[in-house]
């Protein structure tokens, strides 16, 4: 955090929206672009909250935003007339190059996992997957860089690849059904459970030239998926 984000952050929480607005007026418009662009990095780059990767993610794929804890991620009125609501469960994975290049200098014993369109459903259930499959659900699929982002998918949770992908693993560590206080921690998925589904839409993608940029971050199989992508338009 350089000086100038650490003490605009001090004024705001310490001297009340008065002092704050007085501060940021003595400002010069470098100074300000410096604090916002500063401030929007860590942001969006947190590694405790995905809160600002969710929301690019959500209403990029066109769908409002809502901020509850509970439920999902966002919603959109049906293009058929009288159709019910369609709901959006946001996955954004956030691939931290700091991280690779510690493990280059040997300070981290493993790699990171490079994006590989991948995502999970923390704490599992199979209450919840049926509830899942009744509530019209989409699922938007997204990769950053740094903060930057990189593609975003959508695809029905309904996707039968990917429906069978989750009842697997719930069937592995569910075996007789729910129990009380047992869940499967981390449904997890990757590109291979959706890059077939009927429905697949690319929302956001990088064109070829900048993609190559990032296919260093991007698990080899994944990255061949998605300039197949970029070439189908």
């Amino acid at each position: 955090m350089n000086k100038e984000l650490a003490e605009a952050i001090e004024v705001y929480t310490k001297g009340g929206n008065s002092a704050f607005g007085n501060y940021l007026l003595d400002k010069s418009k470098n100074n300000l672009i410096a604090i916002i662009t500063d401030l929007l990095t860590m942001y969006i780059n947190d590694k405790n909250s995905s809160m600002l990767r969710e929301y690019i993610t959500v209403i990029t794929a066109g769908y409002e935003h809502t901020e509850q804890k509970i439920g999902y991620n966002g919603y959109k009125q049906s293009s058929v007339l009288g159709g019910r609501p369609i709901n959006c469960e946001a996955k954004p994975k956030n691939f931290d190059t700091e991280q690779l290049q510690k493990y280059f200098r040997k300070e981290r014993k493993t790699k990171p996992s490079l994006l590989d369109g991948g995502g999970s459903f923390n704490d599992y259930t199979w209450n919840r997957f049926t509830k899942d499959k009744e509530s019209n659900l989409n699922i938007l699929v997204s990769g950053f860089v740094d903060g930057k982002l990189i593609y975003i998918f959508e695809f029905t949770f309904m996707c039968s690849s990917f429906t069978a992908n989750i009842q697997n693993q719930l069937k592995k560590r569910l075996p007789e059904g729910d129990r009380p206080n047992q869940y499967l921690r981390g449904a997890s998925f990757n590109y291979k459970h959706f890059k077939d589904c009927n429905n697949l839409n690319s929302m956001f993608l990088l064109a070829g030239d900048k993609l190559e940029e990032y296919q260093k971050y991007i698990n080899k199989g994944f990255y061949e998926f998605l300039l197949e992508r970029v070439r189908d338009g």
